[in-house]
């Protein structure tokens, strides 16, 4: 345990930290820059004594809980996560839950991808990234909340519209079963995550296709390479779809493209140009 390093990279992470990017209150008292020690101790479960002696480099070395609750506190990328766990001298587990951190050069390979549509989605199908294109021809997730932006809880519990569910999708009971699967899978992979948990349970609980799915056991990965969107604006768009897989964070990249001179390319151009402008909100 190097317990003045792990002084020093806790302290920075500390101060780099706004009480607004923690829901905390600014205040007009602050002298120093990040969060105060006390607010660190609270959002990690532990007293403020003993983290006030970690940055002092006092401390004994700390649990495998302790470092679990700083790193969620301190909001740690998964490599700081790691860092973390090697300056107090106890090798980092596997992460208790999945990754929703973006890698930069993948947000980069989303914007460098003009003419097809692309998102990123994690071990439990939540959209965390996507480009303008996929904005257009699904909806603004930026205007959604974390929870509805999560494809296998639309899938199975809406909202939908006209009668069709998760965008019009034409395979959407194929994806409804895929997703029912891979999310078996991930449950298996992060079985202490409250998150896929609480999520497990809302699906089963509020869908009947997704608990018989579910009781199955199903775990078997069904890739589908090319489907139909049915578009508020401009109608049905036939797309195909690959996916690239993020073995290091257990993320997906799903790019969804037309083929050239189709009426689905042109569909993808008016989309590129109108945007999410003057669109209802598919369901």
């Amino acid at each position: 345990m190097d317990r003045r390093e792990l002084a020093a990279f806790l302290r920075s992470r500390r101060e780099r930290i706004t009480p607004a990017d923690v829901g905390l209150p600014a205040g007009t008292r602050r002298r120093t820059p990040g969060l105060r020690r006390e607010e660190v101790a609270q959002l990690a479960f532990i007293s403020t004594e003993y983290y006030t002696r970690l940055e002092q480099a006092r401390a004994p070395r700390p649990s495998r809980e302790v470092l679990t609750g700083l790193a969620r506190a301190l909001r740690l990328g998964d490599t700081e996560r790691d860092h973390l766990h090697h300056l107090a001298g106890t090798p980092p587990g596997p992460p208790a839950g999945p990754s929703r951190e973006v890698r930069p050069s993948i947000a980069n390979l989303l914007r460098r991808l003009p003419n097809a549509a692309a998102i990123v989605l994690s071990a439990t199908y939540e959209v965390i990234a996507w480009n303008d294109l996929a904005a257009a021809l699904m909806e603004d997730f930026s205007a959604l909340s974390r929870r509805d932006r999560n494809f296998v809880r639309r899938a199975f519990l809406g909202p939908h519209r006209d009668g069709r569910r998760l965008y019009g999708v034409s395979d959407v009971d194929e994806f409804a079963r895929t997703a029912a699967e891979g999310l078996r899978a991930a449950a298996a992979r992060y079985p202490d995550d409250p998150e896929v948990t609480e999520l497990v349970a809302e699906l089963r609980s509020g869908s009947e296709e997704f608990a018989r799915l579910w009781d199955s056991h199903d775990v078997s990965a069904r890739p589908t390479l090319c489907k139909t969107l049915h578009h508020p604006l401009v109608g049905p768009i036939a797309v195909n779809c690959d996916v690239l897989d993020i073995a290091d964070r257990d993320q997906r990249v799903i790019i969804y493209t037309a083929d050239p001179g189709s009426p689905a390319e042109e569909a993808l151009r008016l989309l590129s140009v109108v945007g999410t402008q003057r669109m209802g909100v598919p369901g």
